[in-house]
């Protein structure tokens, strides 16, 4: 039997207006994502209380190929080689990228959500005109 392993990271910063948690988890090449969001700036404290407590809770996103590649560079080669994939194709992390097909899943889900419930509303109508109809129709 094979053990995985499975490296988590938290990084908290600053999203205008609030303070964010991405949770970060790879997990046999593939890397999933949470985000919690804070409100004001956590201390330390409640930091750490959300990790010990709160983790189990987060919704991961669905899992991404991760590059395991860790290659010690020049910075400055680091630095060129960065500007030129953002120049290429934008800024989107593997994490950020994660967090965007996470929210395509969950519209995708309201969506269908919304729809049953409008169907219901539609059929819920439909029936309350038919009574009412019959209701006038012995009346007479």
């Amino acid at each position: 039997m094979s053990t995985a392993e499975i490296e988590t990271r938290l990084t908290v910063l600053y999203e205008d207006p609030f303070w964010i948690g991405v949770s970060e988890r790879i997990e046999n090449g593939k890397l999933t994502v949470a985000k919690h969001t804070f409100g004001a700036e956590p201390s330390m404290a409640e930091i750490y209380e959300f990790v010990l407590d709160h983790s189990y809770d987060l919704k991961y996103s669905p899992p991404v190929d991760a590059d395991m590649k860790r290659e010690h560079t020049n910075p400055k080669r680091r630095q060129r080689e960065a500007r030129k994939m953002v120049a290429q194709k934008g800024v989107g992390t593997k994490s950020q990228q994660a967090l965007q097909m996470q929210r395509e899943e969950n519209k995708i889900e309201r969506k269908q959500i919304s729809k049953e419930q409008k169907e219901a509303e539609k059929q819920r109508r439909f029936e309350m005109k038919q009574q009412k109809k019959r209701a006038k129709h012995r009346g007479k």
